[in-house]
């Protein structure tokens, strides 16, 4: 079964949630963590990571913590799933970096089948960013406005 393990699905929660408090100065690793309900020493690790990328800036002193590296427009969820995952490949025969070359590559049906998956997760990875989540929360919340209006 293809499942992203807790370090990208809990990256994409701390990139948005970067991006849900953007304008407000930097963040604190233990904000995120709080309201997110992730650990904060994992937390750590993540943002290292995506630091590392330039998806995230990091701001010392007493009013110190995070910010996004870049606009929400311009980080796709892929970005953060690649830093955090690695490559995206439901098999190491097509992996989107040094796909492993078996001996079977030249007549293998299935091959075709894994690029065809890869290219689909890869496409909506990537054609969702930090601010289509920020679009899609708004209208999340207006709708749940409006249904606890009728309720």
């Amino acid at each position: 079964m293809l499942k992203l393990s807790t370090k990208g699905r809990y990256g994409v929660r701390a990139m948005f949630d970067l991006a849900q408090h953007m304008g407000e100065g930097p963040t604190s690793l233990k904000s995120i963590a709080e309201r997110q309900g992730i650990s904060e020493h994992y937390l750590e690790q993540l943002i290292s990571g995506l630091r590392k990328a330039g998806l995230v800036k990091s701001v010392r002193g007493a009013q110190g913590g995070y910010l996004l590296g870049k606009e929400p427009d311009k980080i796709r969820v892929g970005d953060i799933i690649r830093v955090l995952e690695g490559p995206i490949a439901p098999a190491d025969c097509v992996s989107e970096e040094d796909p492993e070359i078996c001996c079977k590559a030249e007549y293998c049906v299935t091959r075709t089948i894994w690029e065809k998956v890869r290219d689909s997760i890869a496409e909506v990875l990537d054609s969702i960013t930090l601010e289509t989540m920020l679009e899609d929360a708004k209208k999340i919340e207006s709708e749940r406005s409006l249904y606890m209006y009728y309720i």
